[in-house]
């Protein structure tokens, strides 16, 4: 097993930040060009939403291939595979002609990205000593939003500086080094025992996994606080390039480093949770996500950048607590239930530009801010729920102990 502290622990966590960097980079990287894109397709904003929405759906489904795939054949086999494709794909988006076009190559490279994530948390799971896994995971999520923050930085800034298929080009050359990258450092699992492919077993799992008490919570936490995630991030950007602020997609780029915090609170919160509780610590993300999102109510840039800072922060750190639920309370195909939780989380995803989106059309930025705290109502409830859980949990481990 990986312990902390070590040159293998060192090595095995860059490999998988740099996937993560990988992943979530590309599938993020058109958000605050939406607006140009719009312009440049003369679609409306809704459907130019399309662009981010659409691959979250498709990667939400193409976890429920790959999770039974990745229990049965390994794991460093299906995620290097899957980078290269992706990788191949994100080359292509700077060539591709039409909206059509553009997404149905999104598309594509959704369905390559979807090998890695899951795959990576049941590496992380099997290979890491428990007190180094959850450090691991926070490192991981980290991992996220810097490259998700990364990747709506440079589009932002290299589409104002010369084009955005220039922009999409950069991101593509990126790629082909993180793609090098994991394949030298990423070792080969050790601890992996496969799982011969059965649907049917596969259809059990995934049963078993969707009524388990324990991780029903993480799923729709999970899939909630990301709706409202990337429906905000969408729009904020057609918020900025209006007026009154009429920022340009470099500035708005930059407001998107607001993303960084959460590269900072996803290990915070690992390590938090080790001293506290998983629930504890989700409780707090929420509560800083609500504050964040009610000070973008004021039509100040420096406080909407503050309150982003603050989604961003909240975000991360409740998301990290969630996924490492996930982790910590499936008994069985670990792979599965990772991907069941990740399947949960695109789903709300692709549903936040649809759902906000509405909220938009119909009542502007006010409307949007409303939606997310609706949904933040029901996390909340959800997040009291698990603290019960985990105190059951708790009692019934002290209860055999001292039996």
């Amino acid at each position: 097993m990986i312990e902390e502290k070590t040159a293998q622990y060192r090595r095995t966590t860059f490999a998988l930040g740099v996937a993560a960097f990988f992943i979530f980079a590309n599938l993020h990287f058109p958000q605050p060009i939406l607006p140009v894109l719009a312009r440049e397709f003369q679609v409306s904003d809704v459907m130019i939403s399309l662009l981010v929405s659409v691959p979250l759906f498709v990667l939400a489904i193409a976890f429920f291939i790959y999770s039974p795939l990745s229990d049965a054949l390994g794991r460093k086999k299906i995620m290097n595979t899957a980078m290269v494709i992706a990788c191949l794909l994100s080359l292509g988006l700077a060539v591709v002609p039409g909206f059509e076009g553009l997404l149905l190559i999104r598309t594509l490279q959704a369905i390559a990205l979807a090998g890695i994530p899951t795959i990576a948390l049941a590496y992380i799971s099997e290979e890491y000593a428990k007190k180094a896994m959850t450090v691991a995971i926070g490192v991981y999520i980290s991992a996220n939003s810097f490259g998700g923050m990364t990747g709506r930085f440079m589009s932002g800034v290299l589409t104002d500086l010369s084009s955005w298929r220039i922009a999409f080009l950069v991101m593509g050359i990126i790629s082909v080094l993180s793609v090098i990258l994991v394949l030298l450092f990423l070792p080969n699992s050790k601890q992996f025992t496969p799982q011969p492919f059965h649907f049917k077993e596969v259809i059990a799992n995934y049963r078993h996994h969707l009524s388990d008490r324990q991780l029903q919570p993480a799923y729709i936490v999970g899939g909630l606080h990301f709706l409202i995630f990337i429906g905000f991030y969408s729009y904020v950007a057609f918020l900025l390039l209006a007026e009154p602020f009429s920022l340009s997609t470099t500035v708005v780029g930059f407001v998107f480093i607001t993303y960084m915090a959460g590269t900072f609170s996803s290990t915070l919160a690992g390590k938090l949770a080790k001293k506290y509780s998983q629930a504890y610590c989700l409780k707090i993300g929420i509560l800083i996500m609500a504050v964040g999102i009610t000070l973008t109510l004021i039509m100040n840039l420096l406080l909407i950048v503050l309150g982003l800072l603050l989604l961003s922060f909240g975000f991360f750190f409740a998301h990290s607590c969630s996924s490492a639920w996930v982790s910590k309370y499936a008994t069985t195909a670990k792979a599965s239930a990772s991907g069941l939780y990740l399947t949960a989380y695109y789903i709300g995803g692709g549903l936040g530009g649809i759902y906000l989106g509405w909220f938009w059309v119909h009542a502007g930025w006010i409307g949007v801010v409303a939606g997310s705290m609706m949904i933040l109502v029901v996390t909340t409830y959800t997040s009291i729920q698990m603290k019960h859980l985990e105190e059951t949990d708790h009692l019934k481990s002290t209860s055999y102990t001292v039996n």
